[in-house]
């Protein structure tokens, strides 16, 4: 499955929200989200309207390292 080239740093942490994560911190335009489902996780996000394929990759990756699913289902679900 393609990546969505037009999900906004806002969005997607709205989207994890869903896995027990929740904004913890700002500094300037990067949201601090941490969960602590699974175990204390942290990640950061860029506040930009699109996110740049590479950096939602990344995101979802550690995400779904931390979870325990690969990316296309994360990205599934997430829609």
């Amino acid at each position: 499955m393609r990546l969505p080239r037009d999900i906004s740093g806002d969005d997607l942490a709205k989207a994890l929200g869903g896995y027990g994560y929740q904004i913890t911190r700002q500094k300037g335009s990067h949201l601090r989200l941490t969960t602590q489902r699974g175990g204390e996780h942290h990640i950061t996000i860029p506040r930009y309207s699109p996110l740049r394929v590479g950096t939602l990759r990344a995101i979802l990756d550690k995400v779904g390292a931390h979870i325990g699913v690969d990316r296309q289902e994360l990205l599934a679900e997430l829609r």
